[in-house]
């Protein structure tokens, strides 16, 4: 069972790679917007926000957290939204394929896209902006689980998502702005403790904020935790709140996923 299983997986993540890799609007804005809006960021702000830390090196910890979200929560929720409006999901349902097989080809989707996301977006920040890379093993295991835990909040929440919007066109305009304002004020455009009190309070509750603060403390130096709004990176509170939303996206998925549209006969 185990095997079968598997190789299901493996051959629906390999068809999911090749219709994203097909579909040239979603790799440019996966992986190239985070490097253009660090570009932009690294141009307009280069100077340093505390001794020795730029504002390039805090606007990356962000990015990465906001890339992660962008290629679960954004990506999934548009994506299966189109699947549901053409038809797709319907005829997927009626043949023998497992439902799990697709949910585990979306999830294998996402980890390669988060994983190369992530990559790019910090040999940019190394080589063109001075980028500091961790320099301690326990840092870049702090990354992974930070990666698997973001990615995979954001994965069952914008399955779930997928739901909300009622027709693929009005996806975007229900979707995009979820995450372009959580982007704004969860820390990853500025500096989080300069943000007003009320929106702190507001973005802590999603897990945006935290996935941000974590990647902080994996990218910024010893003692930049004191520019929190805590003074703490919180590092087993992150972990918590990150798992929580997971399960909470996990229980939404079982009670709201649809395979066709709510108007569909």
């Amino acid at each position: 069972m185990f095997n079968r299983y598997a190789s299901l997986t493996l051959a629906r993540t390999g068809l999911e790679l090749k219709q994203f890799f097909r579909s040239r609007d979603s790799v440019i804005f996966t992986f190239l917007f985070p490097v253009i809006m660090l570009a932009i960021f690294g141009a307009v702000f280069n100077k340093e926000i505390a001794p020795g830390v730029t504002f390039t090196q805090y606007f990356t910890a962000g990015m990465v957290a906001s890339g992660v979200a962008l290629a679960s929560f954004q990506s999934l929720a548009l994506w299966i939204s189109q699947e549901r409006e053409d038809g797709t999901l319907k005829r997927l349902r009626g043949t023998p394929m497992p439902a799990a097989a697709y949910f585990l080809g979306k999830i294998g989707l996402v980890i390669v896209t988060c994983i190369a996301e992530t990559a790019i977006l910090l040999a940019a920040g190394w080589m063109f902006f001075g980028l500091n890379l961790p320099s301690e093993p326990a840092l870049w295991m702090r990354l992974g689980w930070l990666l698997a835990l973001g990615s995979a909040a954001g994965t069952v929440l914008g399955i779930a998502f997928s739901s909300v919007p009622r027709s693929a066109r009005s996806a975007s305009a229900v979707v995009v702005p979820v995450i372009l304002v959580l982007q704004f004020t969860s820390g990853v455009y500025f500096v989080y403790s300069t943000l007003p009190s009320w929106m702190q309070h507001a973005s802590s509750f999603f897990p945006l904020k935290w996935l941000a603060q974590g990647m902080r403390s994996v990218f910024l130096p010893a003692g930049a935790e004191s520019w929190e709004a805590d003074k703490s990176w919180q590092t087993g509170q992150t972990a918590l709140v990150l798992a929580a939303w997971t399960l909470a996206g996990l229980l939404l998925c079982m009670k709201s996923f649809r395979w066709q549209r709510r108007d569909a006969g």
